[in-house]
């Protein structure tokens, strides 16, 4: 029994990596899909920069990392969305168990209501756009697997959703992703993330500067609302 016990993925060694108080800080500050320096990191853990240095190292050859050198610099990110979705059920983990911070600060409710998970909405809106298109029948559920329809196909395209994002890939179309914050899912994935691109276009959502939450305009709030029939 023990010797199964020891056959497939090590899930303590992603745990013991993630867990740690500094580690688990620079993980959830690349949460948005940035690419920070370890000086940045280190400031986000509340460490001094060599420590944070030898946390990236294990960071990165545990797999959770990905570092690119620019110039003077190396910046890390995550490894890719499976991470960034990794930590977001465990924020939702956090919340649910009762861990959360006790004092939240002054962006919690925008973080709330949108927010960037990795490259893909999340948040309150985010939850909305996932469930309009089901409700809608642009997406269908299957357990835990989600696939584009025939007519979801036509609408994303419609929408200026274009061929490439439909090609074959390694990354799956279409994912559900675990919100933290609702604790529902939200849309992740090749389709998730050309959504938040073509929000960006069209203007309807904003970036806000040193935080992953993002504003809606007030004319994409109401666009927002009146395609996929939602409460503003």
């Amino acid at each position: 029994m023990k010797d199964k016990l020891r056959d497939g993925p090590s899930v303590s060694l992603v745990g013991s990596l993630a867990g740690e108080p500094a580690r688990a800080n620079m993980l959830c500050a690349l949460v948005d899909g940035r690419a920070l320096t370890a000086s940045e990191l280190a400031h986000e853990a509340g460490v001094s920069l060599p420590t944070a240095s030898a946390h990236l190292s294990r960071l990165e050859n545990g797999g959770l990392l990905s570092s690119l050198k620019q110039g003077r610099h190396r910046y890390f990110r995550l490894a890719g969305a499976d991470v960034a979705e990794l930590i977001e059920i465990m924020m939702g983990v956090a919340v649910r168990a009762g861990h959360a911070r006790t004092r939240p600060g002054p962006n919690d409710p925008a973080m709330r209501h949108a927010r960037v998970c990795y490259d893909h909405l999340a948040g309150e809106r985010g939850v909305s756009l996932f469930d309009a298109l089901l409700r809608d029948r642009h997406l269908a559920m299957r357990g835990s697997e989600v696939h584009v329809t025939r007519e979801g196909e036509a609408f994303f395209r419609r929408f200026g959703i274009g061929d490439a994002v439909f090609c074959a890939s390694r990354r799956p179309l279409c994912r559900a992703c675990l919100d933290w914050s609702e604790r529902r899912h939200h849309l992740a994935g090749r389709l998730g993330a050309a959504m938040l691109t073509r929000f960006f276009d069209m203007g309807w959502i904003r970036p806000q500067r040193g935080t992953r939450a993002v504003r809606f305009t007030p004319q994409g709030e109401m666009k927002f609302a009146r395609l996929f029939r939602c409460e503003r």
